[in-house]
């Protein structure tokens, strides 16, 4: 049953909904959905909107629904409109009309918007953990390697004299301005937006800062229009990844250059190596290669999350549910090339 049904008088066509759906990718938020459910299911009962004995209940089956989700108990249906409608529902189904006390005072605008933020609050840490630990391995090697002197270049022509060890520092740098912005878009997206309602609030007593205090938000958000309709922080984030991966592109590009015969400063581990089928003296540095192809699927999330928010007008509209997809695809490809570019320059 779809939250908005009441107006409609038949049943949405089959092939409308699957386009309309985003339960497909959006499932990965179930737990963020469940916390955020959570939070707003105490501070109603605080506020005395709902009996605290209805609050409690629905906190008791969100907790048993996120248990069943997480142990393989309860599946989620991809036949679902989202993840938001998804889980109530089956709140609903457990708890009958006390389920269905969960959505007072809220609407999925501010919903989601708070859900991805508690995604990506987390994501940006991981992230941030990856890029740091790769620094210290290029930390560590340049130490090891501080007195080998290299051919330093402008222009892809030899220049002066360098070590190594300064080499690879550059990239260190590169990082660190990296680590930085993730911090920086990590600020901007510590705001909570629940409590927008769909776009002007609610006339329900409610207390924001005690949803934002439960769900370790730094502070509320002040525009309720701005609440539901602020991707800023996507923006900012796949920029930020997009930058990572142009210098772990740039560094990719180095690495293959100094592997191949023509420059012969570098060989890496078998591990991080392939080979050829038919020319057994190759030995081809495809991690270093595949990093540097991905780099511009992250620059095409980028460029996607600009163009979807460029012409939207205030407040909400369904083009804002392909920004999940983009920023999703930007931050797993930068975790996946993180956890194969850093133990290739370990062992290197």
């Amino acid at each position: 049953m779809k939250l908005w049904a009441g107006r409609f008088s038949k049943e949405i066509d089959k092939k409308t909904n699957d386009f309309n759906s985003s339960i497909s990718f959006d499932s990965r938020m179930y737990r963020e959905d469940i916390e955020g459910s959570m939070a707003h299911a105490e501070m109603i009962g605080e506020c005395g909107i709902i009996e605290k004995s209805e609050s409690q209940a629905i906190i008791e089956g969100l907790k048993g629904i996120l248990a069943d989700i997480d142990n393989g108990n309860l599946q989620i249906d991809m036949n679902a409109e989202d993840i938001h409608t998804f889980i109530e529902g089956e709140l609903t189904q457990r708890l009958g009309q006390t389920g269905k006390r969960l959505h007072t005072a809220r609407s999925r605008n501010d919903q989601v918007a708070v859900d991805i933020r508690l995604y990506l609050k987390k994501e940006v840490q991981n992230i941030k953990k990856q890029v740091k630990e790769l620094i210290g391995v290029i930390c560590n090697k340049a130490e090891e390697y501080a007195g080998a002197v290299m051919p330093g270049y402008t222009h892809l022509q030899r220049a002066q004299p360098i070590t190594f060890g300064h080499h690879l520092m550059a990239y260190a740098e590169m990082l660190l301005r990296d680590v930085d912005r993730l911090e920086c878009a990590y600020r901007h997206m510590d705001e909570m937006p629940l409590g927008s309602g769909a776009l002007a609030t609610t006339t329900y007593p409610i207390d924001r800062t005690i949803t934002a205090k439960l769900l370790n938000f730094d502070r509320v958000s002040q525009n309720s229009l701005d609440g539901v309709s602020d991707r800023d922080f996507c923006m900012e984030l796949a920029s930020a990844l997009s930058i990572i991966m142009v210098h772990l592109s740039r560094f990719s590009e180095e690495i293959i250059m100094w592997c191949s015969w023509e420059f012969k400063f570098v060989e890496l581990d078998d591990a991080f190596s392939t080979g050829s089928s038919i020319m057994p003296q190759k030995k081809n540095p495809d991690i270093a290669e595949l990093v540097r192809g991905k780099s511009g699927r992250v620059f095409g999330d980028l460029m996607t999350l600009l163009t979807v928010m460029k012409g939207i007008a205030l407040a909400y509209n369904k083009d804002m549910q392909e920004d999940k997809e983009a920023i999703f695809d930007a931050v797993d490809t930068v975790k996946m090339c993180l956890t194969a570019f850093t133990p290739m320059i370990k062992c290197a």
